[in-house]
């Protein structure tokens, strides 16, 4: 159990660290630790009261008898007292300790396995199979050493865990969500586990564990469609918002899926889902330095990311001006902010406004659509007239599996309207040029 209590406290902390939190791991170690050995001790005990009420000294002081389920809630209670002191939500706190918790399991049962405390198995003949003659509950049969199988999985469970703890870092994600995974990984286990261990039957021919093991199901399966559907509400441009202002710029692998023409798209990074990849960003700056456009504009400012880059070429240049338009309030109010503290502003103009009702005095020379994929094809169609004819048309998103925008570049080109080169990024990069009023 000290083991288990020390392997749970390096994942916890490491994990700690890498959310940012302000939560002491050492804390919340050990009064977990008491919590949880209590409520262990004590949901084994009230298993069997007869006993209990016969040698209640015995029963409680005794080395071996401690129940999962019931150090599952003395932890639940210490995590939910440790939460209000830390200042996190209830979910937060626990998602930051699941994946503790499952390597602690795991470390946690080689202890049942040394001690042969009775969490063995039904006999067996499989060549793996152990006895326990001088286990604190003995057997001389070849048992089923369900500790080990039990350790197996929690550690597999404490991966799966922690990859999917990671993911919250490197984009939004439902708060919650790993504890969820938790409590129905682990009630998967557990219940499957029972079928050759030997504790006694009861309702409906299961065990209690079992019993306690669809109930940590079934919650967990709850919480994680409220979770997710809460999760959904808010539209996805301000899923991301909301995570930044939590964990500022996060660079990362891009993970778009592979597609025949970018089968390596973890070779490129990225932002965030929404915004161009950072290749893109630094091509988008070099263009501008190369063909010197006097005026740029951009559908879909964002978080304002591809705004700047643009602006640095427009600076390292000494002139010119890009319009970037964004039609929703409260990303355009996060976006502007960002480029007014960015000291770009002079090379600038961020309107708050739809691209297909904006008005552009003069000519275009580039013009960065990376709004709504489904808008795109209106966009250009609706600045086309105005683009200069030696100008650029750069199309983000056109992947063929996204296909939309690649779509309706390719269609425009049958049209006549523009000339078309598909680049091969992971998401997919249209640049073009309108074929009327070239020499």
């Amino acid at each position: 159990m000290l083991l288990a209590f020390v392997a749970a406290y390096f994942v916890l902390r490491a994990d700690i660290n890498r959310r940012g939190l302000n939560a002491d791991a050492q804390n919340v170690v050990t009064i977990c630790a008491l919590l949880g050995v209590s409520g262990a001790k004590l949901y084994h005990a009230l298993e069997s009261p007869g006993e209990l009420f016969a040698h209640p000294l015995a029963e409680i002081f005794s080395r071996s008898g401690f129940a999962w389920f019931g150090g599952l809630i003395g932890v639940l209670l210490a995590l939910y007292l440790l939460a209000r002191r830390y200042k996190l939500s209830y979910l937060a706190m626990l998602d930051v300790c699941s994946p503790a918790a499952a390597l602690g399991y795991a470390v946690g049962r080689i202890g049942c396995l040394t001690s042969g405390d009775g969490d063995y198995g039904t006999p067996t003949s499989l060549p793996w199979g152990m006895s326990f003659p001088n286990g604190l509950v003995p057997t001389t049969e070849r048992v089923h050493p369900t500790p080990i199988y039990e350790a197996i999985a929690a550690t597999l469970i404490f991966w799966y865990l922690w990859r999917q703890s990671a993911k919250a870092l490197r984009g939004p994600r439902p708060v919650g969500e790993v504890a969820t995974l938790y409590l129905i990984c682990m009630g998967v286990e557990r219940f499957l586990v029972e079928f050759i261990r030997i504790n006694p039957r009861s309702l409906f021919g299961l065990s209690n564990a079992q019993g306690a093991s669809l109930a940590s199901l079934l919650a967990g399966a709850a919480i994680l469609v409220a979770t997710n559907k809460t999760f959904r509400i808010d539209k996805g441009e301000h899923r991301i918002l909301h995570h930044f202002e939590k964990r500022g710029d996060v660079l990362q692998p891009e993970y778009h899926r592979p597609t025949p023409e970018c089968p390596h798209p973890e070779r490129w990074s990225m932002y965030d889902s929404m915004t161009a990849e950072v290749e893109v960003l630094e091509f988008l700056r070099s263009l501008v330095r190369t063909v010197k456009p006097q005026t740029v504009v951009e559908t879909g400012t964002f978080m304002g990311i591809s705004t700047l880059w643009i602006a640095q070429g427009l600076k390292a240049n000494g002139f010119g001006k890009i319009i970037t338009l964004e039609y929703d309030a409260l990303v355009f109010a996060k976006a502007k902010e960002r480029l007014s503290k960015s000291g770009l502003a002079t090379w600038i103009d961020c309107r708050n406004e739809s691209s297909l009702e904006t008005r552009i005095e003069g000519n275009i020379d580039l013009l960065f659509s990376d709004s709504d994929p489904p808008l795109r094809e209106k966009e250009v169609r609706r600045f086309l007239p105005q683009m200069n004819p030696n100008g650029l048309i750069v199309m983000h998103d056109a992947s063929s599996h996204l296909k939309t925008v690649r779509a309706a570049a390719l269609k425009m080109e049958q049209e006549g309207l523009i000339s078309v080169v598909l680049m091969p990024t992971p998401r997919g990069l249209v640049v073009a040029q309108k074929r009327s009023g070239r020499k």
